[in-house]
């Protein structure tokens, strides 16, 4: 996931299932990388990258940053960038031709997949240490006790208000589910809604859902129980009494920034990658950390962001620099920039207090990126199947097919048997 919405498509998830197969076939650990001398001697001087920043203003920012970044290590960069839903077919093309990148960047749902085939050098090999990094994040990163990515910036998911709606309401910002509702039900009002979220049939729905399902107590290894039916009851609580439409079922996370910048939603369950569009539009708000079951409840939403890898090209000189170039990529000044520059949250905790001198309004999402946790960390190439499971059991519970718990049961039992 990136600074834009978390990549969660249907058709992208199902390729990457196939793509992990293919790959295992494929001799990765002997591919060649861009050219150069396998054994490793000899002076490097020119790396290649493959990453998704593809648009603007990522595509120019991350163009800068790499660029300063390969002029501190002494390399030359060739760069390519793909649209997010082409980036798995085009490892797997590059790996059968034998031209996988030296660096290669990953959403983290997808790093423990192309792990598991062999495709990915661990960063501990090449001298890396994961010292200063959120532990979230370096769960992220791992696969089978091995760190294989480890990038500059996360995202998360937060409780977006209207300041000026909940202000001309009487409304204080709830931090509960029962001040939630509350909240959610004095706010709306004519067209607006007093909250929205993204409940579609996607793996963006089952990302949404996770924070409530996470401070419930509950656990993706069994998603069929009563802490997970708490936070469904929640969700279907809340559409049945009208205080979110019943389109959560359909909005995508941009649609929910759009119900909120016209005021169609008081509150919104959204990210980071929206901030600038909430600066451009007329909305006066501010973010919190997603309402917790009860006061004193630790808020545990899901972790976001891109993981910079280090394919397994055989060329060890190409290798040890790319490894340079990623350690400047993550040095603290860099890791400050790119965050306060894409308002993304930082990965290294060091940087947390200027961050936040720089933007305050951000500070909740801070805590929350450092409380939170990787969608892989317990089942990793598993979880895709488990996201599956949940997203359609929200769906059949909101639209009243099933009540909470009879419709995680019978997600378990289709797609987790």
């Amino acid at each position: 996931m990136s600074a834009t919405m978390p990549m969660t498509s249907i058709a992208r998830r199902r390729l990457l299932q196939g793509t992990a197969l293919a790959l295992a076939a494929v001799p990765l650990a002997a591919c060649g990388g861009g050219g150069g001398t396998k054994s490793g001697s000899g002076d490097v001087t020119t790396l290649k990258i493959l990453d998704y920043y593809a648009d603007d203003p990522d595509n120019g920012i991350f163009a800068e940053t790499l660029e300063a970044a390969a002029k501190k290590v002494g390399v030359t960069i060739e760069r390519e960038t793909v649209n997010g839903t082409s980036l798995i077919q085009k490892v797997l093309q590059m790996s059968s031709s034998r031209t996988l990148p030296d660096l290669l960047m990953l959403d983290n749902p997808d790093l423990q997949q192309i792990a598991a085939t062999g495709a990915l050098t661990p960063l501990g090999d090449l001298g890396f240490k994961a010292d200063g990094f959120i532990d979230g994040f370096v769960g992220a990163g791992t696969y089978d006790g091995e760190l294989y990515g480890m990038g500059p910036c996360a995202n998360t998911l937060g409780l977006y208000y209207n300041k000026d709606l909940l202000d001309a309401a009487g409304v204080a910002v709830p931090t509960t589910w029962d001040e939630l509702k509350a909240a959610a039900k004095t706010l709306t009002s004519g067209d607006t809604y007093g909250i929205a979220f993204c409940a579609k049939a996607s793996y963006e729905g089952s990302w949404q859902f996770l924070p409530f399902f996470w401070s419930a107590g509950a656990d993706e290894t069994d998603i069929a129980t009563p802490e997970a039916a708490s936070a469904l009851q929640l969700w279907v609580d809340l559409v049945r009494e009208g205080s979110a439409s019943e389109s959560v079922l359909n909005w995508s996370e941009t649609e929910l920034g759009e119900q909120f910048t016209s005021a169609k939603a008081a509150m919104v369950i959204d990210g980071p990658w929206l901030t600038t569009t909430f600066d451009k539009s007329d909305v006066n708000w501010a973010v919190a950390e997603i309402p917790v079951p009860a006061a004193g409840d630790t808020a545990v939403a899901p972790l976001g962001g891109e993981l910079w890898t280090i394919p397994q090209t055989g060329d060890q000189a190409k290798q040890a620099k790319a490894m340079e170039l990623l350690q400047a990529l993550l040095d603290d000044d860099t890791v400050l920039d790119l965050n306060t520059t894409r308002f993304t949250i930082p990965t290294k905790e060091a940087v947390d207090a200027a961050y936040i001198e720089a933007l305050p309004q951000m500070e909740s999402l801070v805590t929350a990126v450092n409380n939170g946790r990787s969608r892989t960390a317990q089942l990793g190439e598993a979880w895709p199947k488990t996201a599956e499971a949940l997203y359609n059991a929200i769906q059949s519970a909101l639209t009243g097919k099933e009540e909470p718990l009879a419709a995680l049961e019978t997600a378990k039992s289709d797609f987790l048997s």
